[in-house]
């Protein structure tokens, strides 16, 4: 029988390396949309669309799948999904029409689903004091994305895009026969048949759940818009190729999926609110400079006019963006150590919910990425839509969270010289009633 130690391990391995195979075909689109794009002429906002639809499907079952994980087991629930996958993959290579691969981009986003899935079952294999590290590294996974940046290319150059969905289904059939036989389940993972789904969903009245939604949808929604999104924005803005861009834009993807197991670490070391706090900052003054459009100014000078072209060059913008995807890395993992902290419980429900949140903000940013191209003309304005939201969750934070401290140290203080002054009117009280008792005797 394998010690409590061996299972822990060979679940977070096989977990891992199965939400990196899921993520990789998540965002499959990010590189075969590319030529689809060309060989259908869609527009910005259309291919936005294609790129994005497998997010949707993958973030609405976020809920229910982490729901199902809580109930019957992580094991099963995961193994099902991926085999659920395999077909729709395959058939990506034989869509011709653009509805053909909406609908199918549908079915196979099931795979980003597995997140609430692998999350909730890895977490409650590791104890406290580690299960922010745990959950780190299997968050980490989000490399898939990478792998997609440098295989996915690399195929479509040599064989055709249509040879990517192949490939990935054949990889995701092996991955489930893996996944099956080197996995485990535990029974007493799973919440009691007590539990009713009116009470699982109870925690969608909780504010701080809606406050780590605004969290994710950025460090995370944000993340995978960029993973979609920034292939295309390298050939538009800069002029490169499919690979090159591919490769470049995968300095961001990759280590931003890796680093989130060291996220994990700081956010035990340090706490979820230290962590994320720095996340947020680091990301909005990042975010302000890439906001900035490339610009030509035009001065009068005593001699005639002068030119000057303002703007960031590809490579201090992929290092702003390399800062970006290391900041985002450490959020998503500081986020759910929140979640693992305060609701060690029932994570499954609201790794669920705030997973579900955070991927519709994958699948609504690059929609939103497409319109404020096609209406602005200005690729950088995706980047002043992630400044602006990101300000809005460092005001958020800091009302509820830095201020809000502040507030009950306040009142705690504030308390504790009250109840002084209330000892010292009891005493002097005393006093005074001694007094009197001492004068009624003489």
């Amino acid at each position: 029988m394998e010690s409590h130690q061996r299972k822990q391990i060979a679940v977070l391995t096989m977990s891992t390396t199965a939400f990196t195979v899921c993520f990789a075909v998540w965002v499959m689109f990010s590189i075969v949309g590319i030529p689809i794009k060309t060989g259908l002429e869609l527009s910005d906002t259309q291919f936005g669309l294609l790129a994005a639809t497998p997010i949707l499907t993958g973030s609405l079952i976020r809920l229910p799948l982490g729901m199902w994980t809580d109930k019957y087991g992580g094991r099963i629930v995961f193994t099902i999904l991926m085999l659920s996958t395999i077909i729709p993959i395959w058939l990506i290579a034989e869509a011709t029409r653009y509805w053909h691969f909406i609908v199918l981009g549908l079915f196979v986003g099931v795979a980003g689903g597995s997140f609430s899935v692998g999350i909730a079952y890895c977490g409650r294999w590791f104890s406290a004091e580690r299960k922010g590290l745990a959950m780190g590294i299997f968050g980490a996974g989000n490399a898939g994305a990478a792998i997609t940046k440098f295989v996915a290319p690399s195929l479509v150059v040599a064989y055709g895009w249509q040879m990517v969905p192949k490939v990935y289904a054949v990889a995701m059939a092996v991955t489930v026969v893996f996944f099956w036989f080197f996995t485990h389940s535990d029974p007493s993972h799973k919440v009691g048949s007590h539990v009713t789904v009116r009470e699982q969903l109870s925690a969608l009245k909780d504010i701080r759940v809606w406050k780590y939604c605004q969290y994710y949808s950025i460090v995370f929604g944000g993340y995978v818009a960029l993973s979609l999104w920034l292939t295309k924005y390298y050939i538009s803005e800069y002029g490169f190729g499919i690979q090159t861009a591919a490769l470049i834009a995968a300095i961001f993807v990759l280590p931003s999926g890796v680093i989130r197991a060291l996220g994990g670490w700081l956010s035990d070391k340090f706490g979820a609110h230290t962590v994320t706090w720095w996340v947020m900052w680091t990301s909005c003054i990042s975010l302000f400079f890439l906001s900035y459009p490339q610009t030509r100014v035009v001065i009068r000078t005593l001699e005639g006019e002068m030119a000057l072209n303002i703007g960031l060059n590809a490579w201090v913008f992929t290092i702003l963006l390399f800062i970006v995807g290391i900041a985002w890395g450490f959020g998503k993992a500081s986020v759910f150590k929140y979640i693992g902290d305060e609701y060690p419980k029932n994570i499954g429900v609201i790794s669920g919910i705030v997973g579900l949140v955070g991927g519709l903000g994958g699948f609504i940013f690059p929609i939103l990425f497409g319109m404020l191209v096609d209406i602005t003309g200005i690729n950088s304005s995706i980047f002043m839509l992630l400044f602006a939201i990101t300000c809005w969750s460092l005001i958020w934070m800091y009302t509820t969270e830095v201020r809000g401290v502040k507030s009950l140290k306040l009142i705690a203080s504030t308390g504790n010289e009250a109840a002084e002054e209330e000892k010292w009117r009891n005493r002097e009280g005393t006093e005074r009633q001694r007094e009197a008792g001492l004068r009624q005797t003489l």
